[in-house]
């Protein structure tokens, strides 16, 4: 079984380990990068080619909601699920092309794995090379 390749992205050091950790901990998961902006993102996703991308929705300049939008919009995008210490109400989430939403105090290895299996597109369509 190849694993999920995740891309973290949070504009705090302490919160991209924590999710790093988590991914790391939960088995058919690999960190291919963490970075720390929308911006970085955005030239990281078509570098990496990652599987999924854990998305902090505060970020500075591009915020997690465009840079999913912007993700999301080309073909072949990655499964996108946003994190964020708010609870999902307090953003205008609809149309960015998320695929799940998670706040960070609930995320874990179960967490991951759940969101993954109830996100990911159907075995004949994953990305090439996952």
């Amino acid at each position: 079984m190849t694993a999920v390749h995740v891309l973290v992205v949070d504009d705090q050091e302490q919160s991209r380990r924590a999710i790093a950790t988590v991914v790391c901990e939960t088995d058919g998961f690999a960190v291919v990068a963490a970075v720390a902006s929308g911006e970085e993102s955005l030239t990281a996703v078509p570098r990496l080619h990652p599987d999924l991308v854990l998305m902090d929705v505060n970020l500075p300049g591009i915020d997690g909601i465009e840079a999913t939008r912007r993700i999301t919009r080309d073909a072949d995008p990655p499964v996108v699920v946003l994190l964020s210490t708010y609870d999902e109400d307090e953003f205008e989430l609809a149309g960015c092309g998320a695929a799940a939403y998670l706040t960070k105090a609930s995320f874990g290895p179960d967490q991951l794995a759940a969101v993954w299996t109830s996100t990911r597109p159907p075995a004949h369509e994953q990305r090439s090379g996952s």
